[in-house]
């Protein structure tokens, strides 16, 4: 039977090179490994899982999708859930904010140097993460925004390599702000009209707070200025 993946996940799949050996960090019941081994797409994974139900959940869908001998489910923190002797060539993780997908790369960062790529897909604090990837030496290579049940998602790839962000790539995505999608329009939108609620509720007398409000939307407002 095969493995419907949400639209988020399906993006995230996307990035994932050919014949790689995946750990999926968080693994969600284990729904895009299992899901690229169907698609013929790696060649073997790890299904990485924190917490017990889930890591329980991950592996009755793995004996179920026949793939015991290809996903190895393991129950450890973030990056612990792999050693270098597995040779994993690509990482993903998902669905978590970005300082802690960050935390969980600064944790296991000694074992990145053998890994090709990183498909993270953070919830929040994006500007955090590729602030990491970046001092880390990481360069962003994609991006994507998306959105799904009325959230924005952000996809972001890395490998290693040189690169030097701006405070505003590292804010609204070197690609992102480059590409200005409707989307990513739409996102900035919102955030916009976020700010300018906060902002009436904020006194007068409070210029400090004030002045830094102004400050972002206005930052916003010339990034969607800006066609290309």
């Amino acid at each position: 039977m095969e493995t419907v993946l949400s639209q988020r996940l399906r993006q995230v799949a996307a990035y994932v090179p050919q014949g790689a050996k995946l750990l999926d960090v968080g693994s969600d019941h284990a729904y895009l490994p299992i899901a690229l081994l169907e698609e013929g797409k790696i060649s073997s994974a790890i299904a990485g899982e924190v917490v017990k139900g889930p890591f329980e959940s991950a592996q009755k869908n793995v004996a179920a999708s026949g793939f015991e001998e290809k996903i190895e489910v393991r129950l450890a923190n973030g990056l612990a859930a792999f050693e270098p002797s597995d040779q994993v060539t690509a990482i993903s993780i998902c669905g978590m904010g970005g300082r802690l997908i960050a935390d969980i790369l600064e944790a296991g960062k000694e074992k990145l140097t053998s890994v090709d790529r990183l498909i993270l897909q953070p919830n929040n604090r994006e500007d955090d993460l590729r602030r990491w990837l970046v001092a880390n030496g990481f360069a962003i290579i994609a991006e994507e925004i998306m959105t799904e049940n009325g959230k924005f998602y952000e996809i972001l790839v890395a490998e290693a390599g040189q690169a030097e962000l701006t405070a505003d790539q590292e804010r609204f995505g070197p690609f992102l702000m480059t590409d200005l999608s409707d989307i990513f329009r739409l996102k900035w939108e919102r955030e916009w009209n976020k700010l300018d609620i906060a902002l009436a509720q904020v006194p007068l007398s409070n210029e400090e707070s004030r002045s830094a409000l102004i400050q972002k939307m206005e930052k916003i407002k010339e990034v969607l200025a800006n066609e290309s």
